[in-house]
């Protein structure tokens, strides 16, 4: 049986980017005519001019907690905030909720959350059983994985979270080929089997998500016969990316259009640049477009060792959202890059911001190759009419600040 889910995974990446670009003018043409908030975002666009990855980048970025607030005000006419094209009824069978609260519909698609890539890539085939220890309950993670093993061919069981002791049982007595869940209640599971005596020599994979997997657990799970794999998912997109036998970062869902920008913009970063994962679904039913995850992440040059060709990204490297308060005032990344807009010889820029509690200072490091006598000084002129603030302004040397997406770096003490 083929190690790939199937063709899309090795097709030619210009052949899979010249069908995401055509398929893109058609999608954000749907939004606007069918999602009400995208009607608002999108007004004056001409969906038929969105065909390449630098018109996209022209599109505002709609981040979570905007399209919270925009459920939170709409919620008395639109339980979606205006951004789902389906009523409740038939074509939606189930709703959840994700903290905030978020609501997100599920549509009648197989295979709606597109899981089923990932599953595969774990290792997971036709035919077997499943637990699923995902929750079933407000949030959407059980559904997602359930209707993804569905769509490949498996069988389910809905273990759920917590009761550790009767997951065991089942998992012996019914000899589910692998797991599904968080890695840390794997780890609980085989604990309080190895406590209980219950050997369980058919559980020998795993596909994991939800929070960090460190290499320590990966190999505490491997001695113990458990190959298990990651994904990066979430309830507003579904599948992004998933990890491989390779073990080279996660390869991108072929479902989804994915870019990193700067933190607090919408500006692409270079490849290999840490930034903010950007990403525009091609749901019809939820489509959401530059939808700002908030997580950090890189593109990986190269392409994977299976034979997949689509991007990789190295996985989730923090969160994007460094909105810091300094004497008694919000800065936002987006204010950095107003300034950084200002001056062309300036490239990349960090504000840190030192000092102790009630004596906050800010310094901008601001990379330039031009060092003319007065820019630092116009440069903190600048800081102040954005912020408010006073900030020295530094000149260093292009690449000399880290590759971590850091746009704010909070370096106060707390003691």
């Amino acid at each position: 049986m083929s190690q790939h889910y199937d063709d899309l995974e090795t097709r030619a990446p210009a052949a899979r980017e010249a069908a995401l670009m055509a398929a893109l003018p058609a999608q954000v043409a749907h939004a606007q005519q069918h999602a009400p908030a995208f009607a608002r975002i999108l007004a004056g666009v001409q969906a038929g001019d969105i065909h390449s990855r630098a018109a996209l980048a022209q599109l505002p970025v709609t981040r979570k907690y905007e399209l919270l607030a925009t459920q939170h005000s709409h919620r008395a006419s639109s339980p979606f905030g205006g951004f789902a094209t389906q009523a409740f009824g038939a074509r939606m069978p189930r709703v959840f909720a994700s903290p905030g609260t978020i609501y997100e519909p599920e549509g009648t698609r197989p295979d709606y959350w597109r899981m089923a890539r990932a599953i595969y890539a774990a290792g997971f085939r036709p035919g077997e059983l499943i637990h699923n220890c995902f929750s079933y309950h407000f949030v959407p993670a059980g559904s997602m994985m359930e209707t993804g093993a569905h769509a490949l061919g498996c069988s389910v069981f809905p273990g759920g979270t917590g009761q550790t002791e009767q997951q065991v049982q089942a998992m012996a007595e019914l000899q589910a080929a692998g797991y599904i869940g968080t890695p840390s209640f794997l780890k609980l599971i085989l604990e309080k089997a190895e406590h209980l005596g219950v050997a369980l020599p058919q559980m020998r994979k795993a596909l994991v998500s939800g929070e960090a997997f460190p290499p320590s657990l990966r190999d505490w799970l491997q001695a113990r016969g458990v190959t298990a794999y990651q994904c990066y998912a979430t309830a507003d997109l579904g599948l992004i990316a998933y990890e491989t036998s390779a073990r080279e970062g996660l390869v991108l869902d072929e479902g989804v259009i994915v870019e990193i920008v700067r933190p607090g913009t919408g500006d692409p970063v270079p490849e290999g640049e840490v930034g903010e994962l950007v990403i525009t679904t091609l749901n019809p039913d939820y489509p959401l477009i530059r939808f700002g995850t908030g997580d950090l992440s890189a593109v990986l040059p190269g392409t994977c060792p299976t034979g997949r060709t689509n991007l990789r990204i190295k996985g989730w490297m923090g969160r994007a959202d460094q909105t810091t308060k300094v004497r008694g005032m919000f800065v936002h990344p987006g204010q950095v890059s107003e300034v950084v807009k200002r001056f062309p010889q300036a490239g990349k820029a960090r504000l840190v911001v030192s000092g102790e509690m009630a004596n906050d200072q800010m310094t901008m490091l601001v990379e330039s190759t031009e060092t003319a006598p007065g820019l630092a000084q116009l440069m903190a002129e600048a800081v102040r009419e954005v912020t408010k603030l006073r900030a020295d302004v530094q000149l260093v040397a292009p690449g000399s600040l880290p590759n971590d997406g850091k746009v704010i770096e909070d370096a106060r003490s707390y003691a």
